[in-house]
């Protein structure tokens, strides 16, 4: 199943209007003011995987200088600025939004949301995204939002601005959810939402607003992240507000079959293997019957890694310098994962050019 992203048309937002199913099974997410032309075909890629990821030669070489610790601290400074850059230039006011946030009464929040009986895992303590403390600081919840936006920017690099390019990956994300559940939950409505690894509340949001009528909550390790997360909400009215959980999703110590559906956006390339695995476990264990989960993340085998294969290994030993378990998540066989846990329907659908959405359903 292929999903279509359309080319932006000019006057047209695309991607959270009105959608629906192509003759061939791929969704089309299209602008209600206007019909666009017959958007081209995501193909998919002619390799199961990046040649830097895995145990290849290049992997290798691209680990062993990741490891060598002075040059990881100039990798780590030259990723950064490579980041922030590239998203000004698609105008998207990332210095601006940080310093908003650092400098607001944000951390009022903190102490009501953070649950100090939560026990981080090893892998969580370490630098990340170019962080010393990885998602544990004020910085990386300030800048999350940003690199959010990014995402989608460098998703659908043809879209005229970042809020157009917002809505055709998350329109495509939020339909393939919508028609996964439609056709294997056996007209379980959704009514309870999980977000894990929600980060500041920017998925949760676009899930809650597409379901308007169900409760959403939104979980993650980082206090900090829900701190942006819940200031960011208290401006926003709406019927049911979001409530943000402080713990691990992993072992979240919620009810069992408590869910219709449980989310994870962009999530699973960050954490080593044995924490996805738990992660998809977990999930199981919340879902009711007929429930369903979505994974929406990296290609895996799709027309972006076909592209990428073209770029310099320079830019993806930054990357790597940044994102410590894509190997570990390039070589996970996640859909496998999804059917040992107990899902069944497994499908999987290319979103956009550089993401896949996976979903699967709780057995009936």
């Amino acid at each position: 199943m292929a999903l279509y992203c359309p080319r932006p048309a000019t006057g047209a937002l695309l991607g959270g209007h009105s959608c629906g199913v192509s003759g061939n099974g791929g969704i089309v997410v299209a602008s209600a003011a206007r019909v666009t032309p017959p958007p081209a075909k995501m193909e998919e890629g002619r390799l199961e995987r990046p040649r830097w990821s895995g145990e290849t030669p290049l992997s290798q070489l691209v680990g062993a200088l990741i490891s060598f610790k002075p040059l990881y601290s100039v990798m780590k400074l030259a990723s950064r600025q490579v980041i922030i850059s590239t998203a000004e230039k698609s105008n998207i006011p990332w210095r601006d939004m940080a310093r908003e946030i650092l400098e607001s009464d944000v951390h009022k929040e903190f102490e009501r949301i953070r649950d100090p009986s939560v026990v981080y895992p090893d892998y969580y303590l370490n630098p990340f995204h170019a962080y010393d403390d990885g998602n544990l600081s004020w910085l990386a919840a300030a800048e999350a939002e940003a690199a959010t936006m990014s995402i989608a920017k460098r998703a659908i690099p043809e879209a005229s601005t970042v809020e157009e390019a917002n809505k055709i990956v998350r329109g495509n994300w939020l339909t393939a959810i919508e028609q996964h559940h439609l056709k294997y939950s056996g007209n379980c409505e959704i009514n309870d939402i999980l977000d894990v690894g929600c980060s500041v509340g920017v998925s949760t949001r676009f899930l809650a607003e597409r379901f308007p009528s169900a409760k959403a909550t939104g979980l993650d390790l980082s206090p900090y992240f829900l701190a942006v997360a819940e200031y960011k909400e208290k401006k926003i009215k709406r019927k049911n507000p979001i409530r943000w959980v402080h713990a691990n999703g992993e072992a979240t110590g919620l009810p069992s079959k408590s869910f219709d559906l449980v989310s994870l956006a962009y999530v699973c390339h960050e954490c080593p293997a044995r924490a996805i695995i738990g992660l998809v476990e977990e999930a199981f264990r919340l879902l009711r019957p007929g429930g369903t989960i979505a994974l929406t993340d990296n290609s895996v085998n799709f027309f972006f890694l076909t592209f990428t294969q073209e770029l310099s290994p320079v830019l993806f030993t930054l990357l790597k310098s940044t994102e410590p378990f894509l190997d570990e998540y390039y070589l996970l066989d996640l859909e496998e994962t999804m059917r040992e846990a107990g899902f069944v329907n497994v499908n999987t659908i290319l979103t956009d050019p550089r993401h896949r959405t996976v979903t699967a359903t709780v057995p009936l």
